[in-house]
């Protein structure tokens, strides 16, 4: 059977950002984050002011497509934020999704294992938390955090890396063939803008339950972390779930790119009005 394919993008500034292969195996292409700049803008309509009303727009259709989405009841919608530590994963969920119905939109944020989900396979805490049908969830951090921080420390070796791109992939389709669409958008930071936006954090009270001292031990290893992720992306892109690298050294366009991508896929998917089982003509209210 052929695999499932992602709905198709049309707006051609997704060229470049856009990745997915022709097979899930083989034939890879590298990825580059070098050769993509974090403060790159291909959304920005103008002024920044302007690109914020566009934001807004864009959360207020995406409010009246998750309705239709959730009233549609056909699908499923999976969408994956992975970054480094100050990328906008957080921002990105209030900005784009906060205009939608908690009713059909749920937002998981997974840390380090506990020792419970330790005594299981990595994906099996994951597994349980994705959508059912008719609901979109928003994983802040998400199973790809399994081929980053162990491949970094050292944890596992090389076959089992690839033995882990295999189990996503896989993983992956058979959410994909069972309704799930799988949105991916890796939020592509530079090094001087995560210094800037770790030490605002610092220089101000009201944001210090944010830093964590362990993000500088992975500041630190900077160029390991951005390898890791560039040989995940080329594993793991597929035509039933690809990636999407995100400029997001702007807090605006990062916002405004997500949102065209999430309006874009929503508005490909053919969503349908269920038909009542009675006739609503036939129904006077007094």
């Amino acid at each position: 059977m052929a695999p499932p394919r992602f709905p198709v993008l049309k707006d051609p500034r997704f060229e470049g950002w856009h990745f997915h292969q022709a097979d899930g195996r083989d034939g890879r292409a590298p990825v580059h984050l070098e050769r993509l700049s974090a403060a790159d803008k291909p959304f920005a309509n103008g002024p920044k002011n302007g690109d914020r009303e566009r934001v807004e727009q864009l959360a207020e259709e995406l409010d009246l497509l998750q309705e239709h989405f959730y009233a549609d009841g056909r699908h499923k919608l999976l969408v994956v934020l992975q970054g480094m530590d100050t990328s906008g994963k957080d921002g990105t969920v209030r900005s784009v999704f906060g205009r939608m119905s908690p009713l059909g939109v749920h937002t998981v944020a997974f840390k380090a294992p506990n020792s419970t989900e330790l005594a299981y396979d990595y994906l099996w805490r994951v597994h349980q938390r994705v959508p059912r049908a008719g609901e979109i969830v928003i994983f802040n951090r998400s199973h790809y955090e399994d081929v980053l921080v162990p491949v970094v420390e050292g944890w596992i070796d090389e076959d089992e890396t690839q033995r882990r791109y295999r189990h996503l992939c896989d993983f992956e389709r058979m959410l994909a063939e069972t309704g799930t669409v799988i949105v991916k958008c890796m939020l592509h930071i530079s090094k001087d803008e995560q210094k800037e936006r770790l030490q605002a954090r610092l220089d101000d009270d009201r944001k210090h339950w944010k830093f964590d001292p362990r993000d500088l031990h992975a500041r630190a290893r900077w160029n390991d972390y951005q390898r890791a992720y560039e040989a995940a992306l080329a594993a793991t892109a597929t035509p039933w779930a690809p990636w999407t690298v995100v400029p997001a050294d702007s807090k605006t366009h990062r916002n405004l790119m997500v949102a065209t991508l999430i309006r874009d896929v929503l508005q490909g998917l053919d969503l349908r009005y269920p038909r009542p089982d009675f006739d609503p003509k036939s129904i006077r209210i007094d």
